[in-house]
């Protein structure tokens, strides 16, 4: 999806729905949309922001206008990359609110990155599991683990309004960046399945427009990724190759300055099928087996 023209409704507090508003970050990139979206769920009597986003002096200057000296009960992070959760700390100070949700995690690696690097000094009150539950006057947030992205991802269910906010999980305007060795393509279809076994009315992503027709998107979605499974198995079957060479040919449409993001991603599902047996690996040439097994449930 192309980026919409500008101007974009930075630091604009935008109601969305009667629990819901936004306020977009300036931070905006081929690889994060017009920008990170902060989400303000609740209304007078409290609120939780849900991706505090970069811990940049305007976006927090927004935020406060926005919160307009209402209580924050939580402040809460889907994932701990540096456009989501650095202003979880700063916004903690300024309004005492607890950070809650997933968990502090902070990967070290002389790979390349193509996603945000990890947020260091992220500091949980309180880490959410599966299931557990923010009850506030007029709201209830509810945990969803949905790792892969991230192993630390958490959605959030507002269970008055059937609405899901997805982070980085689900997005209308990109499928998201599965980055090894943290991020995990089996652990990123199953999370995508457990999705699809919701009946949630709404999603509302951390980057780009609402998605209006979830179960929809994410069958697509799923069969996005299991297609490229087959590409890759259907590739390597001809000849083994490396990551390098399998790029090109798997995404000869798509402009190349996005090719080493496409590339961490095709390392993840090559080790899935790995694990699988259905490819091996020599030096940095991967080969088909020409036994594949089935995916695990």
């Amino acid at each position: 999806m192309a980026l919409p023209p500008q101007p974009w409704p930075t630091g604009t507090c935008e109601q969305i729905e009667p629990l819901v508003a936004r306020v977009l970050a300036p931070n905006g990139s081929p690889f994060t949309f017009t920008g990170t979206q902060t989400y303000l769920v609740g209304d007078a009597r409290g609120l939780a922001v849900i991706d505090p986003g970069p811990d940049d002096p305007a976006h927090l200057a927004a935020l406060e206008a926005s919160i307009a000296g209402r209580p924050v009960v939580a402040i809460c992070c889907t994932h701990t990359h540096r456009d989501h959760s650095p202003a979880a700390a700063p916004l903690a100070d300024s309004t005492g609110a607890p950070i809650v949700g997933c968990a502090a995690l902070s990967i070290d690696s002389d790979a390349p990155r193509v996603d945000a690097p990890f947020d260091k000094g992220y500091r949980p009150d309180k880490v959410l599991a599966d299931g557990e539950s923010i009850t506030a006057p007029g709201f209830t947030l509810t945990a969803v683990a949905t790792p892969g992205h991230t192993s630390n991802h958490l959605c959030y269910a507002l269970e008055e309004s059937a609405a899901l906010f997805t982070g980085d999980h689900v997005m209308a305007w990109s499928t998201s960046v599965v980055v090894p060795p943290d991020g995990d393509m089996a652990d990123y279809l199953a999370s995508l399945d457990k999705l699809y076994q919701r009946d949630d009315r709404i999603y509302y992503p951390a980057h780009g427009p609402a998605v209006t027709k979830p179960q929809q998107l994410v069958r697509g979605m799923i069969g996005h990724r299991r297609q490229r499974e087959r590409q890759i198995v259907k590739l390597l079957a001809a000849r083994p190759q490396t990551i390098g060479e399998l790029v090109p040919v798997m995404y000869k449409g798509v402009a190349e300055f996005l090719w080493p993001a496409a590339a961490q991603s095709v390392h993840a599902h090559l080790i899935e099928l790995e694990r699988r047996g259905t490819v091996t690996i020599s030096g940095q040439t991967w080969a088909a087996t020409g036994t594949p097994q089935a995916r695990e449930p």
